[in-house]
């Protein structure tokens, strides 16, 4: 399947079931079967209100279970995938098995299947949107639904269009600040729906747009669906359906990749003031309330019915038996002096096989249903925290209070939280902020995201994609408070034999897949250097 095949034949709006609308292939699962709802067509999909909110839940089910090679749910892309390739673009987790290997390693090329598929699922995604988007509006003419009505569901389905765009600028796209008015090359952003033979035929002319061009259509989606949806919801869609709250959130993030600091602070201020949302008591209460807790902006369902199986499941591949174990904490991290050994985060969200350290944050191994938390408000507090800081005059008191809003709740001992006395300088405490990312996020798909934004930091770059550790270079013993770091303070333990890539090198972003090169001739010429 293309990304920008026709879509016209089907609106699949089921919750429980895997999205089959749009492609002909078989499943390694059994599937729950909803007919009529679960074929309905687009000519009628938007004749009814009820009509309208399952092609709603259809958006939000292709997010979650996307394809893999010969028809497989593995989570692609929201629904698992895009945490296991954020980690594991990273240096904080660590591979264990060949599973994700060529991720981990930057071995791809324009046929790899994971960032093939990710490509891939990710248009699919921004495709269903994009229709769901037209067929709202003409029930809005139809009077199928008010104009408010349809305006709130295009808010959701413009959400999860800019979610989609930015994911794909991370990987395929230079950061924001890899040129001065960021004129260079970003994605293809997709606005209409290829639903007919002549939308298929533009979509096969439309090239890259440049990431400024990218990250304000992003905006503009937001920002649109800030104004029209709901400031919070009941229920589990407090949590699983866009609101006005998980627009002006991930627009702190947005923001923080473009270097907006005071947007960042504009915006995070508005979600505090409005009080919807507040930490857990405890870290791990994301994770063990994943469907129901005060923390949680948006977060991916995944139901026992509806899951990305035993190759995707977030608590199987990263969890100790019974899961599979194929993704471990790395010892750069878990060794770390910044981590104290009293943080309730090594205890509560992490568990060790006698072999290695691995996540905790997923816990159902069994029926595989553990949410995909997408942004949560301990995010919205470090974004904030590091937009003051980088502001020409930092705010260093505002900083302090939301980096320790998230870090206390972790220890136990308050002599060991932060005072303005521990920082020399607001530099100092930036990196401190920064640090407090990779414990906070860790197992959540975040760190290539901030590798990404970091690379071309004046103060704190990232240089490219840090050096790695290979697991068959490790033992138990590797894994250790303080084990490979010097005085410096720089992780050079035995084990770490995978070179770092550096950002001037073409493995820094991924490529444009070749399934899709061959189907349109103008991204062709427009192939990342390198690949």
């Amino acid at each position: 399947m293309k990304k920008i095949m026709i879509e016209s034949k089907f609106i699949l709006a089921v919750t429980l079931a895997l999205v089959l609308s749009m492609v002909n292939v078989s499943c390694d699962k059994e599937i729950t079967e909803l007919d009529p709802f679960d074929r309905i067509t687009e000519a009628v999909a938007f004749q009814t209100p009820e009509r309208c909110e399952l092609s709603m839940i259809g958006v939000y089910d292709r997010a979650q279970s996307g394809f893999f090679a010969g028809g497989q749910v593995r989570g692609y892309p929201f629904g698992a995938a895009n945490v296991q390739q954020g980690d594991n673009r990273g240096e904080d987790v660590l591979n264990v098995a060949a599973f994700y290997a060529i991720t981990y390693e930057g071995t791809y090329n324009p046929t790899t299947a994971n960032n093939d598929f990710h490509f891939q699922t990710l248009y699919g995604l921004i495709n269903r949107a994009n229709i769901v988007i037209d067929g709202m509006r003409k029930a809005a003419v139809d009077k199928v639904l008010t104009d408010a009505q349809a305006n709130a569901y295009e808010g959701e389905a413009r959400f999860l269009r800019a979610l989609a765009h930015h994911e794909l600028l991370i990987h395929i796209a230079r950061p924001y600040a890899h040129t001065a008015d960021a004129s260079h090359p970003g994605v293809p952003y997709r606005l209409t729906a290829v639903n007919t033979a002549a939308a298929l035929e533009a979509a096969r002319g439309q090239g890259r747009n440049t990431v400024k061009e990218c990250y304000d259509l992003i905006l503009a989606d937001l920002n649109f669906a800030e104004q029209n949806l709901p400031a919070t919801r009941t229920g589990s869609k407090k949590i699983t359906r866009a609101t006005s709250g998980a627009a002006i959130a991930l627009k702190t993030r947005i923001y923080l990749h473009m270097g907006r600091w005071q947007d960042v602070i504009t915006e995070g201020t508005k979600l505090r003031t409005a009080g919807n949302y507040s930490l857990t008591a405890q870290p791990e209460g994301v994770f063990a309330n994943n469907a129901a807790n005060t923390e949680s902006i948006f977060a991916i369902e995944n139901s026992q019915a509806d899951n990305p199986g035993v190759n995707g499941a977030l608590p199987v591949m990263y969890g100790i038996a019974p899961g599979r174990a194929l993704v471990a904490l790395s010892p750069i991290i878990w060794n770390a002096p910044f981590w104290l050994p009293e943080d309730l985060r090594r205890t509560q969200l992490a568990r060790d096989n006698g072999r290695a350290y691995f996540s905790h944050k997923y816990r159902n191994v069994t029926t595989q249903d553990d949410y995909n938390q997408i942004i949560r408000y301990a995010e919205v507090s470090l974004n904030m925290a590091e937009a003051y800081l980088r502001l020409p005059t930092p705010n260093t008191t505002d900083a302090l209070a939301l980096l320790n809003e998230v870090r206390n709740r972790a220890l136990a001992n308050p002599a060991q939280h932060f005072t303005a006395g521990n920082f020399a300088t607001a530099k100092d405490m930036l990196l401190a902020v920064l640090q407090e990312r990779r414990i906070e996020f860790l197992a959540e798909g975040r760190r290539w995201a901030d590798i990404h934004r970091l690379a071309l930091d004046p103060d704190f770059s990232t240089d490219g994609i840090p050096a790695k550790v290979l697991y068959n270079n490790t033992t138990f013993a590797s894994w250790g408070y303080g084990v490979g770091y010097g005085m410096d303070g720089v992780y050079s333990g035995p084990a770490l034999t995978l070179p770092a890539i550096p950002y001037n090198d073409f493995r820094f972003v991924w490529p444009i897949p070749q399934s899709e090169l061959n189907t349109n001739e103008v991204l062709a010429a427009q192939q990342n250097p390198g690949y």
